[in-house]
């Protein structure tokens, strides 16, 4: 295997005298969509701010492109290539959706290619489009988490990573959601999706991560996954 866009090794998140995470190993591919599927409190959101440097590790290494960015900050990380759609899109609700993709792109100096770059996010978001003098915060769930994913890839990431994007979005916006995660995939950027909805995350990745109790059950390729008797009976409410 060719060295991995994205490795941890042993990686292990505590907050206070809780293991959150338990020594995991998990690896992605470049080009690669890869899904960490598990319950809430599985440690999944745990296991992302402990790579993009919101959570101190307790031990293990982080590597991306190659090189070791244990314990990095995260604005350092943004400049290497690497931005995060937090749960909860932590959209800026005074802000215009405009300015909202400007500060995604706060770390580039090209000026030209920015406003390119926002007119991409308009073609690939209309919605966005037609809302773009809105505040973010007078939009609706499924707006905001596009805006979310935008604003993130204003800063033109090789990964992305993506925590729960479906979460509290009605049926027909998550499948819009997960339409463009598949399109931003397609385009040759590297997702790491973090999700509570088994199905549909395993329907759109190329290989899962199944996690309990802050370790890593099983993993593999997404289809057989998505067919295994555990998963279903665990995820999709289906008997073994």
């Amino acid at each position: 295997m060719t060295t991995p866009l994205l490795e941890l090794k042993h990686l292990r998140v505590a907050y206070g005298g809780i293991q959150a995470v338990k020594g995991i190993d998990l690896h992605v591919a470049q080009g690669e969509l890869v899904c960490l599927i598990g319950a809430n409190g599985a440690g999944k959101t745990t296991t992302l701010k402990g790579i993009t440097g919101l959570q101190p590790i307790k031990s293990g290494t982080i590597r991306y492109a190659g090189e070791d960015i244990t314990g990095r900050p995260a604005f350092e990380l943004v400049r290497k290539g690497l931005s995060m759609v937090p749960e909860g899109r932590g959209v800026f609700g005074a802000l215009t959706i405009e300015e909202n993709l400007a500060m995604g792109a706060y770390a580039r100096q090209d000026r030209a290619a920015i406003r390119a770059d926002v007119e991409r996010m308009f073609d690939l978001f209309p919605r966005l489009k037609e809302r773009r003098t809105q505040t973010a915060g007078t939009l609706s769930g499924g707006e905001q988490q596009m805006l979310a994913m935008a604003r993130a890839l204003m800063s033109r990431p090789k990964l992305l990573l993506l925590d729960e994007p479906s979460m509290g979005l009605a049926p027909l916006m998550v499948h819009k959601v997960f339409e463009t995660v598949v399109r931003i995939s397609g385009e040759g950027v590297t997702i790491l999706l973090i999700e509570q909805n088994a199905k549909l995350a395993l329907e759109v990745a190329g290989r899962g991560y199944v996690m309990e109790s802050g370790e890593i059950t099983l993993h593999g390729e997404a289809r057989k996954l998505l067919s295994d008797p555990k998963v279903r009976a665990a995820y999709l409410g289906e008997g073994a």
